[in-house]
């Protein structure tokens, strides 16, 4: 299969025409082997308008969704994001390449240690590794990091005040909310002590844990 062709042709059909105009954004996608990514029975879809499934029963979220989220967060090389949910790496190795530095979380040691070889494998090297749970306060307490962005990589019920509480002024966090079978693609933006947030699309896809998709804390969304 070629490859290369078929990168080209998920930014050209299924990326832009979805909204997804930044041109700094479009060359990263451009350049990383989503293949790298996912499991060896799914080469010859690796490029296809689908979620896949990983090998822990989570999902890599299918190319445009994963690119319209992370264009919502307007990054550049000096923010610090984070990420809840590595799964695969794929979305990781996008927001290394945009970022300055990027803390990426996953309960699952074997799908983190997955994602690790195959990103150090591609000399990203400006990442974290955190075998926690993103959907628990008590990480964010023990890491103690502030964010300019976070990434959640999996829908939620609803997003909590730790959480929000994890962004410096004027920061960003996107996540997919709601309940099956619409959700929303939803922006929350950090101004001072307020928070605004607006939704960019509908969708519906696998929550972050399918048995355990709640935020341990308070919530505010």
């Amino acid at each position: 299969m070629d490859f290369e062709k078929a990168r080209y042709n998920m930014v050209e059909q299924q990326i832009r025409p979805w909204e997804v105009l930044d041109l700094t954004l479009l060359e990263v996608l451009s350049d990383i082997p989503r293949e790298r990514f996912v499991l060896p029975d799914q080469l010859e879809i690796a490029y296809a308008e689908l979620a896949l499934p990983l090998k822990n029963g989570s999902t890599m979220l299918e190319p445009k969704i994963v690119a319209r989220l992370i264009q919502s967060l307007e990054l550049n090389p000096q923010k610090h994001v984070l990420e809840i949910g590595t799964g695969s790496g794929y979305a990781t190795a996008i927001l290394s390449k945009l970022a300055k530095e990027v803390d990426t979380l996953d309960k699952d040691q074997e799908q983190l240690d997955f994602a690790k070889n195959v990103l150090d494998e591609l000399g990203l090297n400006n990442i974290q590794y955190y075998a926690q749970n993103g959907l628990n306060q008590t990480t964010y307490q023990e890491i103690g990091n502030l964010y300019d962005a976070i990434y959640v990589g999996g829908a939620v019920y609803s997003i909590p005040t730790f959480l929000l509480n994890t962004l410096k002024p004027n920061g960003k966090l996107i996540a997919i909310v709601g309940e099956t079978p619409i959700m929303q693609a939803t922006i929350y933006h950090k101004n001072g002590t307020d928070i605004t947030r607006k939704s960019l699309f509908e969708t519906n896809v696998h929550y972050l844990e399918e048995n355990s998709n709640t935020f341990s804390g308070k919530f505010l969304f």
